[in-house]
């Protein structure tokens, strides 16, 4: 599997991101800088990593999401290439209106950094193969702006659509129907706010997101 990660001024865990990835792979994956438009086609997967792309200005994602490399990003997701979006990314996907929605502050305005438990909503996705639909798992989360909103008829749309791929099993972060991520292009595209990166070894007390890095590879073997 051929992998890359995009790279924002302000990106802070996309060495995270690629760190896991070739631990999974045992490929490095490529760096994409967010000022070259140019994105390799025979790539497997495309990575937006998280941190604070621009510094947050404008909004969350809103200055990555017009960044030069998008352009091709948006190309490859076209052709099919699985995208991931953590934290930052998901972000960046719903600016670039590759998801849809939006990533609002929190309620109560707190930046939340502790794990979460999430409920697997859906494994008829390449991401989530790797797990057991209903099955409760363990991801750690950073953010200030995590809370996921959208009008009725777009949550409905999700929901009926199978696109809801994550959950919070209780509140974090105001989320509509506590939601933490969704899919697009046919559950090609993955957007969440955990952060599964931060959890692929021992030493990390979890091993719960290695476990959609490996569902990704058996899917895309």
């Amino acid at each position: 599997m051929k992998t890359a990660v995009v790279v924002f001024p302000g990106s802070n865990c996309d060495r995270d991101l690629m760190v896991a990835l070739e631990a999974v792979t045992g490929r490095p994956p490529l760096r994409l800088w967010h000022a070259d438009p140019d994105v390799p086609r025979d790539l497997d997967l495309i990575g937006l990593p998280g941190g604070f792309s621009h510094g947050d200005y404008l909004r969350a994602g809103a200055i990555a999401a017009r960044a030069p490399v998008m352009r091709g990003v948006a190309e490859a997701a076209r052709r099919g290439v699985r995208l991931l979006g953590v934290c930052n990314g998901f972000q960046v996907l719903t600016e670039a209106g590759l998801l849809p929605g939006a990533l609002m502050r929190n309620a109560g305005l707190d930046f939340v950094c502790r794990d979460v438990r999430l409920l697997v909503e859906t494994t008829e996705t390449p991401f989530t193969r790797g797990f057991a639909e209903g099955e409760t798992i363990r991801l750690p989360v950073a953010h200030h702006d995590g809370n996921f909103q959208a009008d009725r008829e777009t949550l409905d749309r999700l929901e009926g659509e199978g696109r809801v791929a994550f959950r919070y099993a209780e509140e974090v972060n105001g989320s509509a129907r506590r939601i933490a991520g969704i899919t697009g292009h046919g559950g090609t595209i993955l957007g969440l706010m955990p952060h599964p990166e931060r959890a692929i070894e021992p030493a990390h007390g979890n091993m719960d997101g290695r476990r959609l890095f490996e569902g990704l590879l058996a899917a895309l073997a």
